[in-house]
């Protein structure tokens, strides 16, 4: 039994995988250049590096920069960080109608300078078992002051708080507005 367990815990761990990060420069017969990220999977450490090299390798000026999101969330402070970095870049955010953003993917929507949803938005509270803890959250910032820092309602936070982890709570075009995420 014991052999069997840890085959399938060996298993799991190995599809365990970071977000896919797209970087790319796209000319657009409209604006002119345009530099679009794509955020896919699950956000995990290791994910702000592969963003960040993804943008330097594309330096130069964009008539517009895209944040496309289609993600569940993943690591708060992976997104948190990733979303800091975003905002400086200038992104404006977008969740496409054939994308989602759940969980702790909303930090990244948050950093947009302009919001755009047009799929699902889930909130819950983060898990802690195996992924963010306590401490690295205090690490990596507080929540509240994060959504503050990105023009986004303060009680955004408090109210992610208030969902199990397990459960989920998708956004009305009301609370998207309450919030100031679209």
């Amino acid at each position: 039994m014991y052999r069997i367990l840890s085959l399938a815990l060996l298993i799991s761990l190995s599809f365990a995988a970071q977000a896919k990060v797209d970087v790319t420069s796209v000319q657009n017969p409209r604006l002119g250049p345009v530099l679009a990220v794509k955020i896919t999977e699950d956000i995990a450490p290791g994910d702000y590096e592969a963003l960040l090299k993804g943008l330097r390798a594309h330096p130069g000026k964009f008539a517009r920069k895209i944040l496309l999101l289609d993600t569940i969330g993943g690591s708060v402070v992976e997104a948190t960080r990733m979303g800091r970095l975003l905002r400086e870049y200038g992104f404006d955010a977008l969740v496409p109608d054939s994308g989602l953003c759940q969980g702790s993917c909303i930090y990244l929507l948050a950093a947009g300078k302009q919001r755009t949803v047009r799929g699902p938005v889930g909130l819950h509270r983060p898990y802690f078992p195996g992924g963010d803890s306590a401490r690295d959250l205090s690490t990596g910032g507080d929540p509240t002051r994060y959504l503050r820092d990105m023009g986004v309602a303060p009680s955004l936070a408090q109210d992610i708080q208030q969902i199990p982890p397990h459960k989920m709570r998708v956004l009305s075009a009301a609370d998207l507005t309450r919030y100031r995420l679209n």
